[in-house]
């Protein structure tokens, strides 16, 4: 991405409530960047990039059309479009009212100080540091425990960790029920409230989570940060020294990455299903110890096209949903009715 040199002087985009913040994450999901990657590329500060985040500030037009050309995102149809320190007019009419009304009188040149005034915090204000900006917020430490390895088996499966931010992005039309669940789970632990940010155009919902104590957290029990596959994506050894532990781990990973599908073959014209369920990984590494633990559990398990790990036996099928279970209701609604022909493959939830 080139430096935008201009977008200092562009018009100011102004969206809808709640689009700037959907726009900007659409963005960073698309491109597969970090937050500060992203910053990094369009050549703003993190913290501007934080506070378009927030949607305490607009954005330039440049970097928006820059963005959508990019990410291959649309700009939405209902945004205006308005010049550089349009808000400064209603504003400044009601501190004039207010100082005339003090001190009878209007000195000085207002957009002479508003202009040194930005001068000055672009070329060091922004930098300084302050006694609140920059602090990191508290978080909860939780010991060891079966909630925290099924919050991993979570992050593991449809999770994702930045620098400073902790996400887990679900199907919003499938998924909506555990979602509610994910945010209560990761309350319970770490007492702080995630946010929920829901994408119709993509069918997504994303638990959001922007605290840099906690994405350190995350890196102390095994987590990655960055690229999880890259990185050797693998059950943390915790995990798999206690058999609680792995088995709220699977559970994790398999309300997120796993799938229940009845796989049907016709001989002599006469069609036959039989149920699988499946977790699937482009993580050699997590396949295996996913295989080992199910294994170590009592089950039969399968390892199909180098992706998927599967249960084929419609004993040890019943038997994962007694002793391993769901807290995932979509889930749990299709293991009520999986004898239902649904396709041959290995598809996601649906």
């Amino acid at each position: 991405m080139p430096e935008l040199l201009n977008s200092k002087r562009d018009k100011r985009v102004i969206f809808p409530s709640g689009k700037q913040h959907s726009f900007l994450l659409k963005a960073v999901n698309r491109l597969k960047l970090s937050w500060v990657d992203l910053a990094e590329k369009i050549n703003v500060h993190r913290r501007t990039l934080n506070d378009w985040k927030r949607e305490k500030y607009s954005v330039p037009l440049s970097i928006v059309r820059l963005l959508s050309n990019k990410a291959n995102i649309p700009i939405p149809s209902n945004i205006e479009l308005k010049e550089r320190y349009w808000y400064t007019a209603l504003g400044s009419s009601a501190g004039a009212m207010a100082v005339l009304k003090k001190y009878g009188r209007i000195g000085g040149n207002p957009e002479y100080r508003k202009k040194k005034w930005y001068e000055w915090w672009e070329r060091e204000g922004r930098y300084r540091k302050h006694s609140i900006i920059g602090v990191s917020k508290p978080i909860k430490k939780p010991h060891f425990s079966k909630e925290l390895a099924e919050f991993a088996g979570i992050m593991m499966g449809d999770g994702g960790i930045t620098k400073n931010q902790i996400r887990v992005t679900l199907n919003n039309k499938t998924d909506k029920v555990y979602s509610g669940f994910i945010k209560n789970l990761i309350k319970r632990l770490f007492k702080v409230k995630p946010s929920i940010y829901v994408d119709e155009n993509d069918s997504t919902i994303n638990i959001v989570v922007s605290r840099v104590r906690l994405v350190k957290f995350c890196k102390s029990i095994g987590l990655k940060i960055g690229n999880k596959l890259k990185q050797n994506l693998d059950i943390p050894e915790w995990i798999r020294l206690d058999k609680n532990f792995k088995i709220s781990c699977i559970r994790g990973l398999m309300d997120t990455d796993g799938c229940l599908f009845n796989e049907c073959h016709r001989i002599n014209k006469k069609k036959y299903c039989y149920p699988r369920l499946s977790f699937t990984s482009a993580s050699k590494q997590l396949r295996l110890s996913v295989f080992k633990i199910l294994k170590e559990l009592g089950f039969s398990p399968k390892i199909r096209n180098n992706r998927c790990v599967q249960l084929e036996n419609q004993k040890d099928i019943i038997k994962y949903f007694e002793l391993i279970g769901t807290n995932n209701q979509h889930h749990k609604v299709r293991f009520k009715s999986f004898s239902g022909g649904v396709g041959s493959g290995c598809p996601k939830w649906s």
